[in-house]
């Protein structure tokens, strides 16, 4: 994961909609109703958040029918978590 990959997610998830929608999504797949029934948003304006957490590759879309469903990228996460925890260790470098 590059630094501007981490750069985008932190960027996405700076918004409190962002972000309660990932927290949403962290028990499993949602479809977009059900996300726009949980937030007082409109539905171009969850299209606009989905859009960006899609493009950052923190959340996979699926489209049945006329519904999207949405759910949480583990391996983006993963990734995403496993740079956070580095650094850490970067910092422990120069403290000592």
């Amino acid at each position: 994961m590059t630094t501007s990959d981490v750069a985008l997610i932190c960027k996405a998830l700076g918004d409190p909609n962002r972000l309660g929608i990932v927290r949403m999504l962290s028990d499993g797949e949602k479809c977009g109703c059900r996300l726009l029934e949980r937030f007082d948003i409109t539905q171009p304006t969850l299209s606009h958040h989905m859009k960006i957490l899609v493009e950052c590759d923190l959340v996979n879309d699926r489209k049945e029918g006329k519904w999207h469903y949405y759910s949480l990228n583990n391996k983006t996460i993963s990734m995403f978590i496993e740079y956070i925890d580095n650094l850490n260790s970067f910092e422990d470098k120069f403290r000592g």
